[in-house]
């Protein structure tokens, strides 16, 4: 399996100017070969790295770069063409790739050879070739069976270094369960971040006060003189906040994914279009603060760490259909109350869609239903969020019915 782990780096000012050269340098040499690339036509990857050797000739500074370093700048060239064509072919409107600003380029891969992890004087230190030995904070061991395929070293607005270890284990995932005891459904949102069929309903993370204290720092920067001294320092601050906020909302998404992958045999989640909806007019902070698409891709991979099935499942209609008859009815968003005109059931609106979103996954996977389907636990209407809260409602056999036969039809 594949894994990336991360590290802090503590270079000292002679290895953090280091550092940066290097990456100037290797932007410098990602707007070269995208000239070449703009002049000539049928280049490849492959073709441009062996052009590298002679390039060194009279650019004498590449000399000072790991080969294995330049080579990933011109991959990393064509990879970005490559997405730019998908992208085309997707339908999308796309423009031309772009020079590197020194703002837009901040990392160097190293790739097969060219590092190390050392032990010295009892502190860990990562090694790189032309570079030096940095040391890093080694807060989590390296598994034993583990190869480091390749190192990212890579700057943060912040003007902290972190090191990124891709590495790869010989242990396979585990197999996914042929029979399903433990499923879930999951409807996110706003104000409940997350409301699964067992009824927990999870809260959005409270960051109140770090968003209070980034647009205090953010006023101070409009105030200094634009390229000033005081206006970087500045810059540094307001990167450090948006930092804050960024790990502690990553913390909430770690642990939340986490548990869903190890708890269940499946999961399910809708399948949403987290650019489309930022791209809506209104609420646009709070949906790009509730970081759906980074839930969606952290809770894909620990399944599959896991061994635990994820579905990602058609989001349209969930709100709207009744998840004991399938009849479906319009509910304006202020409205958290489902109430089917069709059938009478009744039940918190976004534990109906989570049921919905269950349907639709295990009928998608289609390996067998769960013996106990988490049937009895919508929450009542008008109840506050409170975790694993289980009431048994009137409806319930219907929609264990409606359960078992989705993996049916």
């Amino acid at each position: 399996m594949r894994y990336n782990y991360r590290y802090r780096l503590n270079p000292t000012d002679e290895l953090h100017e280091r550092l940066a050269w290097t990456v100037d340098t290797c932007r410098q040499v990602y707007n070269h070969f995208l000239y070449r690339l703009n002049r000539e036509d049928g280049t490849s990857a492959y073709s441009e790295q062996s052009v590298l050797p002679d390039l060194k000739d009279w650019w004498t500074d590449l000399k000072q770069v790991h080969s294995k370093v330049l080579q990933k700048v011109v991959q990393r060239l064509y990879d970005n063409l490559s997405t730019l064509k998908g992208r085309k072919d997707n339908g999308y409107r796309v423009g031309e790739l772009k020079w590197k600003a020194p703002k837009e380029y901040r990392s160097i891969t190293y790739s097969q050879t060219g590092f190390e992890l050392k032990n010295t004087s009892g502190r860990a230190v990562l090694s790189l070739s032309k570079i030096g030995d940095i040391p890093m904070v080694y807060h989590r061991d390296v598994p034993g069976d583990a190869t480091i395929k390749e190192i990212v070293v890579k700057q943060e607005p912040t003007g902290e270094w972190f090191a990124v270890l891709g590495i790869e284990t010989k242990d396979e995932p585990p197999e996914k369960p042929k029979t399903l005891e433990d499923c879930v459904g999951i409807d996110v949102g706003i104000l409940k971040y997350a409301h699964d069929t067992d009824g927990t309903a999870v809260e959005r993370p409270d960051l109140s006060d770090e968003r209070e204290r980034l647009e205090r720092e953010q006023r101070k920067l409009s105030r200094k003189e634009h390229g000033s001294s005081n206006y970087r320092k500045q810059q540094r601050v307001v990167a450090k906040r948006h930092a804050d906020m960024q790990r502690k909302r990553r913390d909430f998404l770690h642990k939340l994914s986490n548990h869903y992958a190890r708890e269940y045999d499946l999961v399910a989640v809708e399948d949403l279009d987290a650019k489309g909806l930022m791209e809506l007019p209104t609420n646009s902070r709070n949906r790009a603060g509730a970081a759906w698409g980074t839930f969606l891709r952290m809770l894909e991979y620990k399944c599959e760490r896991e061994g635990t099935h994820f579905v990602a499942v058609d989001p349209d209609g969930t709100t709207k259909e009744c998840a004991a008859c399938g009849a479906e009815s319009d509910k304006p968003l202020w409205v958290r109350k489902h109430s089917c005109p069709s059938c009478g059931f009744t039940a918190d609106r976004d534990w109906n869609a989570a049921y919905n979103i269950l349907v639709r996954g295990l009928k998608q996977v289609g390996t067998g239903c769960p013996e106990s389907t988490p049937a009895e636990t919508a929450l009542p209407t008008g109840t506050d969020s409170v975790p694993a809260k289980r009431v048994v409602e009137t409806g319930s056999p219907t929609l264990k019915k409606r359960a078992a036969q989705a993996v049916s039809e």
